[in-house]
């Protein structure tokens, strides 16, 4: 095995020499072949923080149009305070993990009124602002305003585990403080934005996950992985449980004033955006019998419900194809779709939604789920008048 983070405790193996050579091996790399993104055209702390939100979970040249159409939607951080949710939504959806746009307003907010415009210059008072968890602190930290301190995200995870061989599992909290402890006197006093940003393009580049080209890596002599011929073996982490299966369907209901919709609730997944409504498929007992319609398995009990609780005759009627599949951390979707088409119009007064006319639908902050949905309705066209923006 390899070294475990104790045996790398006082870096007994990298000498002052040793560290000075990579510093200078990394940054001469960078320097020439470093990416050229749009938030790494200055140090502002606003640019870095949206841009480091954004990719968390999502890949560089998807994050490029968002950030791009973010920042001119909203240029400051004070404007991103003020905004109305729903622009808001709209300009995140289909990035996912929605809760990271909710963040990040809440944390604007508190720049604008509890620090009264100024941002904390240090990653210790970075991590008080809400949703900045310790990489994202030490990313403006170092990039924004030069503090020598690690971003340790999954790309240091990995380049660190491969060139120090250290086999502990980062999928352990703990793991984190450890690897901080080695990182922190390797990172280049004079250039720790720098440091940072090539150890993230070195992970995204040569020390990839998968396909890794150690041979031709600018830092390959220092790499103890590549010379024991274990690339491979680093970094170690346990796998995460599958995320739950979750079966839904989802009521694609039609009348002369457009579409069913509804906005998703404070305290489920994809708060604040629309989607046609979703009814989780689960056993029902008979003491449930009175339960809203929005849990069943079947098809015949879920039209008996919506006639008696919301006072909507359907002729659910399934769309065709396979259901519309969305993976989450913790869950995978599966939603069968439904269609039914009524003649008169409800007032809804029973339920918590609303008609919206074809044309206004995408003007809602959908998320990618629910693009599924409207993509493979569009396919099938079940109703003439069908037409998205």
């Amino acid at each position: 095995m390899g070294k475990t983070m104790e045996g790398w405790d006082s870096m007994e193996e990298w000498t002052p020499a040793t560290i000075q050579a990579f510093r200078r091996a990394l940054l001469t790399w960078y320097d020439h072949e470093g990416r050229d993104l749009p938030w790494r055209r200055d140090h502002d702390p606003y640019h870095v923080w949206v841009s480091e939100v954004m990719l968390q979970q999502t890949q560089v040249q998807t994050v490029i149009p968002y950030y791009q159409n973010f920042m001119a939607i909203f240029p400051t951080v004070a404007a991103l305070a003020a905004a109305p949710e729903p622009d808001l939504l709209k300009a995140w959806q289909g990035l996912g993990y929605y809760s990271r746009a909710r963040n990040l307003q809440r944390a604007a907010q508190q720049i604008v009124t509890d620090y009264h415009g100024q941002w904390p210059r240090t990653a210790a008072g970075l991590a008080d602002l809400i949703g900045v968890g310790p990489y994202t602190a030490g990313a403006i930290a170092s990039i924004a305003f030069g503090e020598v301190v690690p971003a340790v995200d999954g790309n240091a995870f990995r380049v660190f585990a491969r060139l120090l061989m250290i086999d502990d599992d980062i999928a352990k909290p703990r793991t984190r403080q450890r690897f901080e402890n080695i990182i922190q006197p390797i990172v280049d006093p004079e250039r720790p934005g720098a440091f940072n940003q090539a150890i993230m393009d070195l992970g995204s580049s040569y020390m990839t996950a998968k396909n890794s080209d150690p041979a031709h890596s600018p830092v390959r002599d220092f790499d103890a992985s590549y010379q024991a011929n274990r690339v491979a073996d680093f970094p170690v982490k346990t796998k995460a449980p599958r995320p739950k299966l979750m079966p839904y369907y989802g009521l694609i209901i039609h009348s002369p004033a457009g579409y069913l919709m509804v906005q998703r609730g404070e305290q489920e997944m994809l708060s604040g955006y629309w989607t046609f409504p979703l009814v989780l498929q689960a056993d029902l007992r008979e003491d449930e019998a009175e339960v809203a319609p929005t849990v069943t398995t079947d098809i015949t009990e879920m039209t008996r419900r919506w006639q008696k609780d919301i006072q909507l005759d359907l002729d659910l009627q399934p769309l065709g194809g396979r259901p519309v599949s969305q993976t989450y951390t913790h869950q995978r979707w599966q939603v069968k779709l439904l269609t039914a088409n009524l003649q008169t119009i409800s007032d809804l007064q029973f339920y918590p939604g609303q008609w919206v006319a074809p044309g206004d639908i995408t003007d809602l902050p959908l998320p990618k789920v629910q693009e599924k949905m409207l993509q493979r309705l569009q396919d099938q066209n079940p109703f003439e008048e069908l037409e998205w923006k």
